[in-house]
């Protein structure tokens, strides 16, 4: 049966978790081209007097995005996160994001993120002065619970069920666990039962089969996935064909990845302009490129490049020797 969140029929089970850093609108564009039924911005601090930044007003920057667009909204005062679902839904956001997930530190210590599900009675007054403030549908993103001694994801996700939330996504860590060991499924399908609102599972999400295994597992709806697309945005159209027909897709050639991230390397310089995108560009350029021959010596030398031109022309050589079969690391 298909998703459903408000108004609008998600085209599959999968969406692409928000990730500071990462999620920029090129990176989403990318993963929606790539099969993302959904796919979030980076967190944004509900606390509207920061969005004149630089950094705040990219972070809620759709141009050309596809529909539904969804922003994230992070803080601790109900009041606060009320008028950040306003603006962002006066800036064009189709869907609010709650976090309620997020275990950095620098989150936590404010009382936003993941920190929050230590108060059930705060979580119940942010949901409910948010939903009530916009007339999109407004989702939550949550962890299974503070540690592992508490994990009472069952008890906020009833809540936020009853206070009008209409989606829900769900990391199989607690806070305390950050992202140490492997995410636990358990909670998640306990979730799964008691509510009647599409469930995302969250957590080590990284082939087609670990996918089917946990929507076999948790009976979620959907699946989030993060990390598992650092680097392979091609992951989505993977995995949707394989749950649609138990087939694998062949994976890209070296020449088709280089292609993909030429392209997604050329958005960032045009997004960020080009200092800025070449350095954002440097992480990206890792994940593309980690596992293949020749990498650790390729690293060195393009971690230097400091100008478009210079990183595209190393990243090209690179696929060139790997194309010919060149040994990279002599």
């Amino acid at each position: 049966m298909p998703i459903q969140i408000g108004p609008y029929t998600l085209q599959n089970r999968l969406v692409l978790a928000p990730m500071a850093g990462v999620t920029d609108l090129p990176f989403r564009n990318l993963c929606r081209r790539f099969g993302a039924s959904l796919a979030a911005s980076e967190m944004v601090s509900a606390n509207t007097e920061l969005w004149s930044k630089d950094s705040t007003r990219r972070r809620l920057d759709h141009r050309g995005e596809a529909t539904p667009r969804v922003v994230q909204i992070a803080g601790s005062e109900p009041k606060m996160l009320a008028e950040a679902a306003k603006r962002s839904v006066e800036g064009g956001a189709q869907i609010v994001d709650i976090n309620m997930g997020c275990p950095a530190k620098k989150v936590c210590k404010k009382l936003a993120g993941s920190a929050l599900l230590s108060d059930e009675r705060l979580v119940a007054r942010i949901l409910d002065a948010t939903v009530k403030a916009v007339n999109v549908p407004v989702t939550l993103k949550i962890r299974t619970g503070p540690d592992p001694t508490n994990k009472n994801g069952v008890r906020i996700a009833k809540m936020a069920e009853l206070l009008g939330i209409q989606s829900l996504a769900v990391h199989g860590r607690t806070r305390q666990c950050r992202f140490k060991g492997q995410a636990e499924y358990q909670t998640i399908q306990s979730i799964a039962k008691a509510v009647d609102i599409p469930v995302f599972a969250n957590g080590d999400c990284d082939t087609p089969e670990k996918a089917r295994e946990i929507l076999k597992f948790t009976g979620a709806d959907g699946l989030m996935i993060g990390r598992g697309a650092q680097g392979r945005p091609w992951i989505f159209r993977d995995i949707d064909r394989y749950l649609e027909t138990g087939r694998k897709v062949r994976p890209p050639t070296s020449d088709q990845v280089h292609d993909i991230m030429r392209r997604h390397l050329e958005n960032l310089y045009e997004f960020y302009g080009e200092s800025l995108g070449v350095r954002i560009a440097r992480k990206h350029v890792v994940w593309y490129c980690k596992d293949r021959p020749g990498f650790d010596k390729f690293r060195k030398s393009v971690m230097g490049a400091e100008t478009a031109s210079r990183q595209l022309g190393q990243i090209k050589q690179f696929f060139d020797r790997l194309s010919t079969g060149e040994d990279l690391a002599a």
